[in-house]
């Protein structure tokens, strides 16, 4: 699912969910020392009244604030995560710099992705921003659907140039959108494919896996050496169909990797609060895959990409 408030949100029930995944995943993290890390690339908090996420926080039950986020962290073994900036009511994003003091607040489980708008003042700040935070940073990331922009838009390119330079990635927001006003057009995952042809240096993340795209991301990954797809934010509160709807979501991305020859390009994350971390993690629990490709899913792979 996308990120912000959705009345397209995907589908599955938090109150009808068994703990299938913190049973399925401790089981697994016995038998191999592996498996007791988890990394959770993709994850919302603001402690602002203003954050358009707390509704979906309040349909999950959840107080979404950074104690619960910390603790929850904790009892699921989660040893890291990347914090990105929620939409705010009226279409503005928590600033950049308030990500920055939520990390360091989170006893270093948290680490800063950079929200990028496309404005060249935008820009600039959060280049600066990156070199004064320079072990800190982790990524940038365009909210492809919600902008008046595409990923090829010229305002990008020296972001685009920096991040290749130091080596960081960059997540586009792709798929479904959250307000029924996004711009499907641009958050379409095919978008990016220009962009990766062009950028091969540029790591690439496709938030959400292009959903409902599943199909068209995973010839991306497959394509594209430095394209990558998260899981995150694909189940949002609701009753309709939830048990068929978490089994479609599980086929669909099992066939992605199956179609890549591998979960090399496959990263977790929740997207809280607007999905679970056990339903995240049940999700993960009924791919079809071996348990070395659930590995590189829940943290293999976002070590690598991420620098962790």
């Amino acid at each position: 699912m996308s990120i912000g408030t959705s009345s397209t949100a995907p589908r599955v029930s938090h109150s009808s969910r068994r703990d299938n995944a913190t049973i399925l995943i401790r089981i697994h993290a016995r038998n191999e020392k592996s498996l007791q890390k988890i990394i959770d690339a993709h994850v919302h908090l603001s402690e602002s009244r203003d954050d358009a996420l707390i509704r979906f926080a309040k349909m999950n039950g959840l107080r979404y604030t950074m104690d619960e986020l910390l603790n929850t962290m904790r009892r699921y073994g989660i040893t890291r995560g990347l914090l990105l900036s929620p939409p705010l009511k009226g279409d503005a994003i928590l600033p950049n710099e308030k990500i920055i003091a939520l990390c360091k607040e989170s006893d270093g489980l948290l680490s800063p992705v950079l929200t990028v708008e496309p404005a060249s003042k935008e820009v600039k700040a959060a280049i600066k921003l990156a070199e004064q935070n320079r072990k800190e940073i982790k990524a940038f990331k365009i909210r492809l659907g919600y902008i008046n922009a595409s990923a090829e838009s010229p305002v990008f390119r020296v972001l685009y140039d920096y991040a290749e330079s130091e080596n960081l990635p960059v997540l586009f927001h792709t798929g479904d959108t959250a307000f029924s006003t996004g711009d499907l057009v641009r958050s379409h995952p095919l978008t990016l494919d220009k962009l990766a042809n062009k950028r091969e240096r540029l790591t690439i993340i496709l938030c959400h896996f292009g959903n409902p795209w599943f199909d068209d991301v995973a010839e991306l990954i497959y394509k594209h050496p430095n394209v990558y797809a998260d899981i995150s934010g694909l189940i949002a509160p609701s009753d309709a169909y939830a048990d068929k709807f978490m089994e479609w979501l599980a086929r669909k991305i099992s066939e992605a990797v199956y179609y890549a020859g591998g979960a090399e390009k496959v990263i977790f994350g929740t997207d809280y609060p607007v999905t679970t971390h056990k339903e995240a993690l049940e999700l993960v629990s009924r791919l079809e895959i071996e348990e070395s490709d659930k590995e590189k899913i829940l943290w293999r792979n976002a070590e690598r990409v991420f620098r962790l």
